[in-house]
């Protein structure tokens, strides 16, 4: 019958459910990333080989991406959009 459907639960990853229990390993993890963030942008800074290059702006893309995705799942008690 209508509303008598037991609700689904939202299906979450390991490290969603670990950040949401512990918030001092969402901080050192933000600051890890950041740590790496610098570090590949002192890389550019100074210009390396454009092989290097490429990879460094691909990593520095996805530690951006990681952070997003960190602050988004902790800050959304809902989980998604």
């Amino acid at each position: 019958m209508f509303g008598m459907e037991k609700k689904k639960t939202l299906f979450e990853f390991d490290l969603e459910s670990e950040l949401k229990k512990d918030p001092k390993k969402k901080q050192a993890l933000l600051k890890n990333i950041e740590g790496k963030t610098q570090q590949l942008k002192t890389a550019l800074r100074e210009g390396s080989s454009s092989e290097h290059f490429d990879h460094y702006g691909v990593l520095l893309h996805a530690y951006g991406a990681l952070q997003r995705v960190i602050n988004r799942v902790t800050t959304n008690p809902q989980g998604g959009s």
